[in-house]
């Protein structure tokens, strides 16, 4: 007899939140069905305003939703939230931390609020100052800590009760490159140790590197599920980026209808061109334009990224909509 496979850990159908106000109503989550497996890490990929923090928010029940159905860590939204709470834990943008407490209390308070004993508290938080390599601030102000080591701080603060899911909203954004690299390894040691990592970025990089599965968001909705690899492949190909002096258009008319280009896009002054090989696209593009004497400016070839995607499934590129 085979085994059924395991229930989701993250399971929504419909999930939806509307914002009022006297003038106008604002749909920030249209109808999001997602699955998020056991011990995977899922990354939700979206420009800031997509809907990613509203629906981490939802389902970290710190905003009710205006509609639809959830099931996290086993638990139902609507009718569990108490339950969920002591199986999860949330590290926001801002953190959590205390400016004017030491690290090491703060992990212990957090702990004594999991109604841990004082004992269990501080064997807790030396266990999470050590693996998150905080042993030299930990009996400093948290105002004296750096970007990194704050950051740091604010996931042993969603690890104390060692919760079997954890969220992660933009983890690394406002970080220095080394931080940035810091924290993508903790979020992989956790990842090793078994915990469903669920984090927002817009980050294409961070997504590429990190996530098991990738939902892309954009004005509330899914637009895109899969591994990055998948995701990448479904833009089919190469990524050919041209710019000619003066004449895009001229350049785009005579390109989209020839054999070997997919599918032909403008994005801000250059010419995309999806094709199956680079290498043999390359040479017809410069041929056919040297033959009616258009300028080439700039020409790359490139593997599709996770940008594509989303400019393929948008129109417009993360890069642009991110900033």
């Amino acid at each position: 007899m085979g085994t059924s496979a395991p229930e989701p850990i993250i399971e929504t159908r419909g999930l939806r939140r509307v914002f009022r106000s006297r003038k106008r109503v604002v749909e920030a989550v249209v109808g999001v069905d997602l699955s998020v497996r056991r011990g995977e890490i899922f990354g939700f990929l979206g420009p800031n305003g997509a809907g990613k923090t509203t629906t981490l928010r939802m389902l970290a029940t710190l905003m009710p939703p205006s509609g639809g159905s959830a099931r996290v860590a086993g638990c139902d939204l609507a009718t569990q939230p108490d339950r969920i709470r002591e199986r999860i834990g949330y590290v926001g943008q801002a953190g959590g931390a205390d400016r004017e407490i030491l690290g090491r209390t703060e992990l212990i308070f957090q702990g004594r609020l999991y109604g841990m004993s004082v004992e269990s508290a501080r064997k807790r938080a030396g266990e999470l100052i050590e693996m998150l390599e905080l042993e030299g601030a930990a009996d400093r102000k948290v105002s004296t800590y750096s970007g990194g080591q704050k950051r740091r701080l604010d996931i042993g603060l969603g690890l104390v009760h060692d919760p079997q899911l954890l969220f992660l909203d933009e983890p690394t954004t406002g970080l220095d490159p080394q931080s940035r690299a810091r924290v993508w390894d903790e979020v992989r040691k956790m990842h090793d140790r078994g915990t469903t990592v669920f984090l927002t970025t817009h980050y294409l990089d961070e997504a590429d590197a990190l996530c098991d599965r990738v939902a892309i968001i954009d004005y509330g909705k899914i637009v895109a599920e899969g591994t990055p690899e998948e995701l990448k492949r479904a833009v089919a190909g190469d990524v050919v980026t041209l710019s000619v002096a003066g004449e895009q258009q001229r350049a785009f008319d005579l390109l989209k209808d020839q054999p070997f280009v997919r599918e032909a896009k403008m994005d801000e002054g250059f010419v995309l061109l999806y094709v199956d090989r680079g290498e043999v696209a390359m040479p017809a593009i410069l041929r056919l334009l040297d033959g009616t004497g258009m300028q080439l400016k700039t020409v790359e070839l490139h593997r599709p990224s996770l940008d594509d995607v989303f400019l393929r499934q948008t129109g417009r590129s993360l890069r642009e909509a991110a900033a």
